[in-house]
């Protein structure tokens, strides 16, 4: 019986696993107009993939307090396949806007961009914080 649990429990282990989107993880962001960046968690949030921002810096890279902390910066992002996610949000704390959004996966980098209103803007490159 021990066999059979430990088996069930490796299974459940191994389909989670399989189940991770390769976007998943910790992203530090570009700096945003104020020379401010932060950390954005990237998850499955039900069918498609979420983040929040959990943790926040100064330029020099000191701690930031900010009501942000713990808000959703993506969300609705679907992975389109080879590298390519789309078809979601992201807002920019530092213009208080939400942009329709695509995210181009490379590695340990994320190429952010998005467009409002028809005014579109480079979010630049993220990099894995792990």
């Amino acid at each position: 019986m021990k066999h059979v649990l430990i088996a069930a429990a490796a299974t459940v282990f191994g389909a989670t696993m399989a189940l991770a989107d390769p976007v998943h993880g910790t992203w530090q962001t570009a700096k945003d107009d104020n020379g401010n960046y932060g950390h954005i968690e990237v998850t499955n949030c039900g069918s498609t993939i979420c983040g929040t921002l959990v943790k926040s810096f100064n330029p020099d890279g000191s701690n930031l307090e900010t009501e942000n902390v713990g808000k959703k910066i993506i969300w609705d992002m679907e992975n389109l396949g080879g590298g390519n996610y789309g078809k979601g949000k992201i807002w920019s704390p530092d213009r208080d806007k939400t942009y329709k959004s695509k995210m181009v996966l490379s590695g340990n980098s994320l190429s952010v961009s998005g467009c409002v209103l028809g005014i579109c803007r480079d979010g630049g490159t993220w990099k894995r914080v792990n």
